[in-house]
This record gives C-alpha cells, structure tokens and sequence, in this order.
C-alpha cells in the first residue's frame, strides 16, 4: 500500500541533526581549553567588575538581570553568546564584540552557567 514511504530520508536528516548538535558540544568542549589560563582570569575579572557594574558585583542583578548560574543554566548558548557579543540596542547592554573575541565570550557563556565567583 504504502510503497512510496520516505521515512528513511528522514532518519538520515534526523541523524544529521543529531552529530550536528554533538559537533557543537564538542566544539563548544574544545573552545574551553582554547583559551589560556591566564585570560581565563582576566575574563572573570571583566565579568564580575566590567558587566558587574551593571549586573552587580556579585552578579545578582542591579541595572541588568542576575547572570547567576541557576538561572543562567537553561538558557540557550548561541543567545547568549549573542547578547554579549552584540549588545542590545535600545539598552544599557553594549556590545562586546570589538574587545572580546567569539571563543572567549563562548567560555564566558559556558563559565556564567557552571557558576562564576566574584573571588579574585
């Protein structure tokens, strides 16, 4: 009856979807050890005094939302990693792409969620 059923297209593009998603977590993996130790510091120090100053120093909100990791955790990544690097217009949130590259807000995403410290 059914001879001309196409469900195996669409596992192959179901499976392409699915390595793609891995891809990016493993990229995203890769990102995190790309980047020094030391500017792994120098980011913290700009996320707690830089976007601290508008998010509070111990990231609990002040002019900008709270940028803790319980409420960080489900928000999507490419987002965020938006948000930083371009601002919103028509906000206090600058834009950050001409200081920090796309790598380094990327472990600066990935930071925020598992929770940063304001300890320096």
């Amino acid at each position: 009856m059914h001879k001309h059923w196409h469900r195996p297209k669409h596992r192959l593009g179901f499976l392409t979807v699915l390595l793609a998603g891995f891809m990016t977590v493993q990229a995203a993996a890769a990102e995190e050890h790309s980047i020094p130790a030391e500017r792994q510091q120098e980011l913290i120090h700009l996320l707690v005094q830089d976007c601290g100053s508008c998010h509070g120093l111990t990231l609990e909100g002040g002019l900008g939302p709270p940028l803790l990791a319980s409420l960080m955790a489900d928000k999507p990544q490419a987002w965020l990693r938006q948000v930083i690097l371009d601002g919103i217009p028509g906000t206090a949130m600058p834009p950050w792409r001409p200081i920090l590259s796309e790598d380094e807000v990327g472990w600066l995403v990935s930071a925020m969620q598992k929770g940063v410290s304001n300890e320096r």
